[in-house]
């Protein structure tokens, strides 16, 4: 009796820790279904595995929150998750980075699929690469890519600080043993990568970016190498991302702010998660653009402008005058729009067109109401030399809302070309109304002789949700 007592002791104990030792989210059916999700993480330039530990840390802390949230919607489905975060070469140009990152996933994930690459700056760049030029097979094993703040566009294509839009590799260059990354960051245009991702697979994009072009949010140094551009202190927010993205603009941060605020990389766990499990999400969509251009007088100093932009158009049109006479200048006066729109006025725009570059053009401009929210017109004053022709361009906006239920996102300024010693100074939304995407920008210009080019961006937000997981192959496993 004892024996047997012992013996039955044995048995229960050997199934409690049969239980024990098996998976929580095992199903007691004999058949299940896994749907795997593999995590790589891959770093960018100059910089190894452990900056994106703390990302890689969160998201580990997050996943069983949304795992268990997605088995409890689906009880016949388990989610498997595993991860990948290591260290590469990282002054090697973009084809052998890719290379690199296809060799460690094919070993590390041999045989497996359902793969989210996850690359901050370069690291994105490179993954865009590998899988929308199939290397090691990458293509069909990647079902979604993620890039942070990465260089989708050419750098090279962007204004530097003293006109080189080279980014001074050069010196660089004499001083980091470059294998071709630089050149890759300058000159490869990734926009098609992306294009093809998107529409084979997912391309989530995570941007940011300080809140006007000269801000001295990100310059530690006090030095704005990209003073024309709203950048991250590296990367400009509109390099950041191409047509095909689901963009997420996560805020004024900067370029490796992840690393050390730990909100910004909460916030960053949770759009990919929400991306993958689902969730709402409000995505960067564009509402309005635009550009206008300034040209400083002939005084000596600094010129300074106000425009309100992202209004809807409430008229425009062009009007013309030829001086006739042989040796007397002329003057117009001329009131053009329409005296009652139907929204509040915003703002004006002009442009002018002259045969005779001297005291010829636009003297002088107004609201010919100023008072009256509601009288669209305005009167233009101008002038030209004998023999000689000014044509202005003229368009006038009243506030336009977006409609209910829907929200501005962020913004994009830019100076798109120009002369030297013009800056954008301040640039912010024009109301607190959350529907309202009119911005006020600030701008100047030394003078004489400088002028520049703006060109504006203002996106709303698009909720929707994607729900990866859900176009994730099952695997079905037999006890």
């Amino acid at each position: 009796m004892k024996r047997l007592t012992i013996i039955l002791v044995g048995v229960l104990f050997f199934n409690i820790l049969s239980v024990l030792a098996s998976p929580i989210s095992v199903q007691a059916t004999s058949d299940y279904d896994i749907k795997e999700v593999n995590f790589v993480f891959l770093h960018g330039f100059n910089s190894n595995a452990s900056s994106l530990q703390p990302l890689h840390d969160v998201i580990l802390d997050k996943l069983p929150e949304y795992i268990d949230g997605y088995e409890r919607n689906n009880p016949d489905i388990r989610i498997i998750a595993d991860t990948l975060n290591r260290s590469y070469i990282n002054n090697v140009d973009i084809e052998t980075w890719a290379s690199n990152i296809a060799g460690d996933i094919n070993k590390r994930f041999a045989g497996k699929s359902n793969l989210v690459l996850i690359g901050h700056s370069m690291g994105g760049k490179a993954a865009l690469y590998a899988v929308a030029h199939n290397i090691g097979n990458l293509a069909d094993k990647v079902a979604m890519i993620v890039t942070i703040n990465s260089p989708i566009k050419k750098l090279s294509d962007y204004y530097f600080i003293g006109g080189d839009t080279d980014l001074g590799y050069e010196g660089v260059q004499l001083v980091l043993s470059d294998r071709g990354v630089l050149n890759s960051i300058a000159n490869y245009d990734s926009s098609e990568d992306g294009l093809w991702v998107a529409n084979n697979k997912h391309w989530l994009a995570l941007v940011s970016a300080e809140s006007y072009p000269l801000s001295p949010q990100f310059n530690p140094t006090g030095i704005d190498l990209l003073p024309r551009d709203m950048d991250d202190s590296i990367v400009p927010v509109s390099c950041q991302y191409a047509d095909g993205a689901d963009v997420i603009y996560y805020g004024e941060y900067a370029h490796s702010d992840f690393k050390i605020l730990e909100e910004v990389a909460d916030n960053l766990a949770d759009q990919i998660l929400r991306y993958i499990f689902g969730g709402n999400m409000n995505f960067s969509v564009l509402g309005r653009a635009g550009s206008f251009e300034h040209k400083s007088d002939l005084l000596p100093g600094t010129d300074y402008w106000d425009d309100i932009v992202a209004g809807t158009s409430a008229g425009s049109g062009t009007l013309t005058h030829f001086n006739e006479s042989y040796y007397k200048w002329q003057n117009w006066e001329d009131i053009v729009g329409v005296e009652d729109i139907a929204g509040i006025r915003c703002s004006f725009q002009t442009g002018q067109k002259v045969s005779f570059p001297l005291f010829t053009g636009i003297t002088e401009i107004g609201w010919v109401d100023p008072d009256n929210a509601w009288d669209g017109r305005i009167y233009i004053k101008t002038r030209a030399a004998p023999r000689s022709t000014v044509q202005v361009f003229w368009s006038i906006y009243q506030q336009g809302l977006l409609p209910e239920g829907i929200e501005r996102n962020h913004y994009e300024v830019e100076i798109e070309t120009g002369t030297q010693s013009t800056g954008i100074e301040a640039v912010s939304w024009e109301t607190g109304n959350p529907r309202d995407i009119r911005l006020d920008i600030r701008s100047q210009a030394r003078s004489p002789f400088h002028w520049f080019r703006v060109q504006w961006r203002v996106y709303y937000t698009e909720s929707r949700e994607i729900k990866l997981v859900d176009s994730l192959p099952l695997k079905v496993v037999s006890e």
